[in-house]
């Protein structure tokens, strides 16, 4: 069985790829830098997020296949929107991306986000719960769990698989 190396360890982010690779793939989560901010404000800034963990892998950990992640915020006409990102790379070379659902943030989570805060942090407050980042996130809050932040994952990481299996058939 292939082993996938993703670039996190939080469980909410793991178990989307276990729901779109496990069956044909072990699945290891390993720590590793993002090299970007700590809160992504672009979406530029949120893949680059995603293809640095993914190379880091693929670099450091001499991953034969290797899947980065990340969440951020970005911007459109001055209104703050959760977005995610992930990559997948191989040590052939290739580089995949996919981008997922964008859902507008509330005005007083912008704010926070303006004075600097992490997103996490502040759904945790704006929630009234802990650890919101590993388990729903910020989109389960959001969508009142109609979407939550390993199923918003789990869309990307297939839109990665499909790229890899057609890539393999050319």
């Amino acid at each position: 069985m292939t082993i996938l190396k993703v670039g996190t360890l939080n469980e909410a982010k793991l178990m989307s790829v276990r729901d779109v690779f496990g069956e044909t793939c072990e699945v290891y989560g390993y720590e590793v830098p993002s090299g970007v901010s700590a809160q992504p404000l672009t979406d530029e800034e949120t893949k680059q997020g995603a293809v640095n963990r993914a190379m880091y892998l693929i670099d450091k950990e001499s991953a034969d296949i290797a899947l980065g992640l990340e969440g951020g915020v970005m911007v459109i006409n001055d209104h703050y929107f959760l977005c995610n990102w992930g990559a997948l790379a191989t040590n052939s070379g290739h580089i995949f991306v996919a981008g997922g659902a964008r859902i507008p943030l509330p005005d007083e989570v912008a704010a926070s986000i303006k004075e600097g805060m992490e997103l996490g942090d502040i759904m945790d407050r704006y929630a009234s719960k802990l650890n919101v980042r590993k388990n729903e996130g910020a989109v389960g809050i959001l969508t009142n769990l109609q979407v939550t932040r390993s199923e918003m994952f789990s869309h990307i990481n297939r839109l990665l698989k499909g790229q890899l299996e057609r890539a393999k058939k050319i």
